[in-house]
């Protein structure tokens, strides 16, 4: 079995279903890949949802090196993803970039990780093109949707616990 990365995004959802979805499919590191870690929406800038991450056994790291550069966002802004895409392409190439995608991938053979950013639809967020890169790496992509936990817990078994190639069911 192929090991995986999940990816989510925190829009349209609260730090409680959030966090439900995560422990849901067993994550056990969030992995932060905004640029500015900061959200106007309750629980999820950097400190605040450290927190809530810690208290619910999962760990945090900020990939800031993964961030979409300030140029990328504002083209995303824009609606250009075209723009967006080759930015954030670009920025994939840079030394920070590619030692941070070093560290989480091997972040990945330890912990059951998930990608998070803003988007609720990954296909317009940075997230996925880190995914693409991984891939290449051998890691398979599951894209999460933080507003229903019972979403995952329903299908619990269709889920591997990365690390160990074990399945939610059989790992309860």
């Amino acid at each position: 079995m192929m090991q995986v990365i999940y990816t989510v995004g925190y829009e349209g959802t609260t730090i409680n279903a959030f966090i439900a979805v995560l422990k849901s499919v067993g994550v056990t590191m969030l992995a932060d890949v905004r640029a500015v870690p900061i959200s106007r929406k309750k629980g999820f800038s950097k400190n605040a949802l450290r927190q809530h991450l810690e208290e619910a056994g999962i760990a945090y790291r900020h990939f800031v090196e993964l961030g979409d550069p300030k140029e990328g966002r504002e083209a995303a802004r824009r609606g250009a993803m075209d723009e967006f895409r080759t930015v954030y392409s670009r920025h994939l190439k840079t030394d920070g970039a590619i030692s941070a995608l070093a560290d989480l991938e091997g972040c990945c053979a330890a912990d059951v990780v998930c990608m998070m950013c803003f988007e609720r639809d990954p296909e317009g967020c940075h997230r996925t093109m880190i995914a693409g890169e991984l891939a290449g790496e051998g890691l398979a992509t599951f894209d999460l949707y933080a507003d229903d936990p019972q979403r995952y817990v329903r299908n619990a078994p269709n889920f591997s616990r990365c690390h160990n190639h074990q399945s939610l069911a059989a790992a309860e």
